[in-house]
């Protein structure tokens, strides 16, 4: 088995890793738009202190978060397996599944979506879980 945490991307809030590698599979920990300065993907404040939390670019942000993560060990979006995907507010369904069908289609990976009371930040909206099959000759 094999523990990554990816250089170049937000560094995870806990001791966890952002993948690990098990079996022939690749498990990404919850993801989400957070970029390494800790800043949001889909998060604007005005002038005034108004924040506005965009589900579409957040979503956006994520799935290439969860992309690169796999890259890390030879690993792509294609070889997705099952994913869970966690959002705050059910009302946002329809704009994380319009993203979502710009990355995959009905022959993708699995999914699950539930909603939750809170994730780790305010200006999170949604964060993605995901198991990938490593394909031959990626790394462990």
């Amino acid at each position: 088995m094999t523990a990554r945490v990816v250089a170049g991307k937000a560094v995870p809030r806990g001791a966890f890793p952002h993948v690990k590698v098990a079996g022939g599979f690749v498990f990404v920990s919850g993801t989400s738009s957070r970029r390494p300065d800790n800043s949001f993907a889909g998060v604007s404040v005005d002038e005034l202190g108004t924040t506005n939390l965009d589900i579409r670019v957040q979503t956006r942000a994520v799935i290439e978060n969860v992309r690169d993560l796999l890259r890390s060990v030879g690993a792509d979006l294609t070889d997705l397996v099952q994913v869970t995907s966690y959002l705050v507010n059910m009302n946002d369904f329809g704009g994380y599944n319009e993203v979502w069908a710009e990355f995959f289609d009905a022959s993708g990976p699995t999914r699950t979506t539930v909603a939750v009371h809170q994730l780790p930040h305010p200006h999170l909206l949604i964060e993605i879980q995901a198991v990938a099959l490593l394909p031959s000759g990626g790394q462990s």
